[in-house]
């Protein structure tokens, strides 16, 4: 038995001059979390759109679900559920509504059609919205909705586009919630669209850090921390900046130098402790610092070392 839920191999999409997405290939195991992490128009979305048969590849390979995305499509789509980063629901329908209709498109029976529809709008607690209409849902609502909606063919693998794009703090949370139940209780394989490091850090057994159509690094949240040493130092300064990182890179405690416009970040084995040294050797090699802080690596630092930028929300 093949323990690969995707299989991803050379993936390449062009549009005219442009390549959307150039040699993504991916392993994802059965009954994990696998988030793509990158900025808008890194290719995201549209390597997504390949391995759920919705556009073709220029070139390359994909297996979902053990099925060809090119030869099998029809086999793909009956073992995969899809939740876009935009709000499909016709918002003239109440909840159980587009629910229900979702279900006869698959021509489940009416029985088996009102059980899953039951089940599902309970499992993200819309029960109670359940016969108002869909245009009087919170953009929370909606996507736990959604969510529901993809679920009811009990897919192998489930495609999540920015999952929680515009959400608050709480439905955020929530929509995570149900996420990793669904790995736990229903031992599915979902692969997430993420422009949040916070998200893929809480939810992903792999992260994917795609930059420009490729991907550039992967590995778990905690290796791929890990790799980044024990602190951070950030900084932004002005003055002698070349000579000022020449220097830096010969301390031993630094283990690297990264930088990305203005800002300037050192993984160093204890920050609190060498912040006086760092400072004193600016001084000394005519830099001024404006603005210096220490914290533990996270993905946001990882996506800096790796792309040279920052990844911002907005």
């Amino acid at each position: 038995m093949n323990d690969y839920a995707v299989e991803a191999k050379n993936l390449v999409k062009r549009f005219g001059d442009i390549d959307a997405v150039n040699n993504v290939s991916l392993m994802i195991p059965k009954n994990s979390i696998y988030a793509l992490l990158g900025p808008n128009g890194a290719g995201k979305t549209t390597t997504i759109s390949m391995l759920t048969t919705l556009i073709q590849p220029t070139q390359g390979s994909a297996r979902v679900a053990g099925y060809d995305v090119l030869s099998q499509a029809d086999k793909v789509r009956r073992n995969i559920g899809v939740t876009f980063q935009e709000t499909v629901l016709d918002d003239a329908l109440t909840g159980r509504q587009a629910m229900t209709y979702h279900g006869r498109l698959y021509r489940f029976s009416k029985a088996e059609n009102e059980a899953k529809t039951a089940e599902l709008l309970a499992m993200v607690e819309l029960e109670d919205a359940a016969d108002r209409a869909i245009k009087t849902y919170s953009g929370g609502m909606k996507r736990r909705l959604e969510l529901a909606r993809g679920l009811m063919t009990e897919p192998q693998v489930l495609f999540l586009d920015e999952p929680t794009l515009g959400l608050d703090p709480q439905n955020r949370t929530k929509i995570w919630e149900y996420i990793q139940d669904l790995k736990q209780r229903k031992g599915l394989t979902l692969l997430l669209t993420t422009h949040y490091m916070d998200e893929a850090e809480q939810l992903a057994d792999c992260v994917g850090i795609i930059d420009a159509g490729c991907i550039i690094k992967e590995g778990s949240p905690k290796e791929l921390i890990d790799q980044m040493g024990k602190d951070a130092i950030t900084m932004i300064g002005y003055g002698n900046r070349e000579r000022y990182l020449e220097q830096l890179g010969q301390l031993p405690f630094v283990q690297a130098v990264t930088t990305a416009g203005p800002i300037t970040q050192l993984a160093v084995d204890a920050g609190n402790r060498r912040l006086a040294e760092v400072v004193t050797l600016a001084n000394t090699e005519g830099f001024t610092i404006e603005d210096i802080s220490v914290a533990k690596p996270s993905l946001a630092d990882v996506f800096l070392k790796y792309t040279g930028r920052q990844l911002r929300d907005k």
